[in-house]
């Protein structure tokens, strides 16, 4: 029996893999899901048009995110996407990064960008682009994929848009993308490339601007949708409820052990637990109980930017989306030979809330001078590839079973998103974006959760690293497949070139 411990993207993507080949596959997780009464709320939200809503309904809907405090995400008006952070890790104010114990994992509050992945920013892994493409084509017929064919597919070829459907743009996304259009040439010959967001949204999405808060059709991807589907085939087990807390294998066979004490016996063993997760349950099987992994990081940070057009109609009105409206990817080799990424956002309800509360209490009567200027506000999300980035130590505390964590500074890293950022805001001056570099903000480790490399693999695979096929050093049957294996995190989105090659290892072994 196969046995897959997880089901987020990672998780469901090798189970789909399996299945399709006639393999016997139990998933295991924490099971965590929306409450009853949160889901009977979502329930009624999705019973009428977003026309019908009524301006209390909306309020209602979105105040739990607006009243969470903290870093985490909350859709629905629950916190179960998301472990509390001091529930898996020692004490360290620097730190962002978070596991998940729920059905879908942490595609349940994920920002739904697809990319695959350029050659030219995997030298250090094992395998090729061309060995995931057949994989990104695999999962795009399971996961739904928003997009349109455009400049974005010259330095990211390896899958096919022609047969996407894009959203449609809001007001600002709309301007925005014709000016791109507009200057392509003369971006491109600066190395720029810059189209519409590809997004994991279904095409018949109601935009009705809840994304943020959590859709109530669920036209947003979640792994729990795979879930769901793979239930229907009599040759896949679930069961929820099982936090796997140590496995032991041997040539043919293993048990995975869990917290109440039960366990369970398996065949082949694949781990897509995330990459904490991941790493809690490797170290905890390990018999060096000083055993360390090392998780390289894309760091992000965000630029505020103000256009200097009139959007025509009010960006806050629907129809619209909140998620990214666009992406820009540079390939200059004066700012770094890798790809760099971006996403850029639209209006969203955020952006007059968070001007007043910093400033307004300084200056009470600029609040609508805050709401007006949120309207020609955009926000950019950048990110950079791994090897320019800090990297973070993590252990386990034998005796709390949390996971410690040392940061390893790269002296390098401020003057690359420095010269990032400074590029960015001359390409976009092209169009008419004016970025506010003095309102750059860096993100924390491990908070843009672009973040792996923890079990990388390797041709020649040493200790706590694994081979092409993710497979852990001195076991047969135990295979990693979620972002612990990548050897390195491109700045072009993760989660897309995760599930390809979870199902491109759970293809082949």
């Amino acid at each position: 029996m196969d046995l897959v411990i997880g089901s987020g993207p990672a998780g469901v993507s090798a189970a789909m893999a399996l299945i399709a080949r006639g393999r016997e596959v139990t998933m295991i997780d924490g099971g965590r899901d929306l409450p009853e009464a949160l889901l009977a709320r979502k329930q009624g939200m999705a019973s009428c048009e977003p026309s019908e809503w009524t301006t209390q309904q909306v309020a209602d809907w979105q105040s739990p995110q607006f009243e969470k405090s903290g870093d985490g995400a909350r859709r629905y008006g629950s916190d179960h996407a998301q472990n509390d952070i001091d529930d898996g890790f020692a004490p360290a104010p620097w730190f962002a990064g978070r596991s998940s114990f729920a059905v879908g994992g942490l595609s349940n509050v994920w920002g739904s960008a697809v990319l695959p992945n350029r050659q030219a920013d995997l030298s250090k892994w094992p395998i090729t682009s061309a060995d995931l493409a057949p994989h990104y084509k695999a999962v795009g017929a399971f996961m739904p994929i928003a997009g349109r064919v455009d400049t974005l597919q010259a330095p990211l070829p390896d899958f096919d848009m022609s047969a996407q459907t894009p959203l449609s743009p809001g007001p600002q996304g709309r301007a925005l993308l014709e000016r791109f259009d507009a200057k392509a040439e003369k971006l491109r010959t600066r190395g720029v490339y810059a189209g519409q967001a590809r997004q994991a949204v279904r095409a018949d999405c109601k935009l009705c601007g809840m994304c943020l808060h959590g859709c109530p059709w669920d036209k947003i991807y979640s792994a729990g949708q795979t879930l769901q589907a793979l239930q229907a085939s009599p040759r896949f087990h679930y069961r929820a409820g099982h936090i796997a807390v140590r496995f032991e294998a041997d040539d043919g066979a293993g048990n995975v052990m869990f917290g109440d004490g039960g366990k369970l016996a398996f065949d082949r063993l694949f781990i897509a637990s995330g990459v904490y997760e991941t790493a809690r349950l490797v170290l905890a099987s390990q018999s060096d109980q000083h055993a360390h992994l090392t998780l390289r990081d894309s760091r992000h940070f965000f630029l505020p930017m103000l256009h200097a057009w009139r959007s025509g109609s009010d960006p806050s009105k629907r129809p619209h989306h909140t998620l990214a409206e666009a992406f820009v990817e540079m390939d200059d080799p004066t700012v770094s030979p890798y790809l760099t990424h971006t996403q850029i956002y639209g209006w969203n309800e955020f952006y007059a809330r968070e001007m007043i509360q910093n400033y307004g209490s300084k200056l009470p009567a600029l609040g609508p001078f805050f709401r007006t200027l949120a309207r020609r506000l955009m926000v950019a999300q950048s990110f950079i590839h791994s090897d320019h980035c800090d990297t973070v130590d993590l252990s386990l505390d034998q005796a709390t079973g949390k996971l410690k964590t040392s940061l390893n500074r790269d002296p390098l890293m401020p003057s690359i998103i420095k010269a990032v950022e400074h590029k960015l805001m001359r390409s976009m001056r092209q169009v008419g974006l004016h970025g506010l570099g003095f309102a750059s903000r860096l993100g924390a480790p491990g908070a843009s959760f672009h973040s792996g490399g923890t079990l990388p693999m390797s041709n020649e695979p040493r200790a706590l690293q694994t081979d092409p096929l993710g497979r852990l050093n001195g076991y047969n049957n135990v295979h990693i497949v979620d972002a612990s294996v990548l050897p390195s995190i491109p700045a072009t989105t993760i989660t897309f070139s995760v599930m390809a090659n979870a199902h491109r290892i759970a293809s082949l072994v």
